[in-house]
C-alpha cells in the first residue's frame, strides 16, 4: 500500500498477520520452555512454522480453496 496500489489490506488483514505471527512466537517460546529434549523442541518447532506457512499461503492466494481464502 505505502509503494503500489496493488496490494489493499484491510485493518482485518493487519490484525489477523499480527495474532499469526505473535501467536507463533509465544508458541514457539512456550515450546522451547516446556520440552528439554532438543528432538521434541525442533520437530514441534518446524510443525507450528510449518501450519503457519501454510495458512499464510492459503490466506494469501488459497491452494486449498478453502472458504478462508475468499474461494
Amino acid at each position: 500500500m505505502l509503494f503500489s496500489r496493488e496490494v489493499n489490506w484491510s485493518f482485518f488483514d493487519f490484525l489477523v498477520a499480527a495474532v499469526l505471527l505473535y501467536g507463533t512466537v509465544f508458541t514457539i517460546s512456550f515450546i522451547l520452555n516446556t520440552f528439554k529434549s532438543k528432538t521434541q523442541r525442533l520437530l514441534l518447532s518446524v510443525i507450528i512454522i510449518s501450519a503457519i506457512i501454510l495458512i499464510w499461503i492459503e490466506l494469501a492466494v488459497g491452494i486449498f480453496g478453502s472458504p478462508l481464502a475468499g474461494s
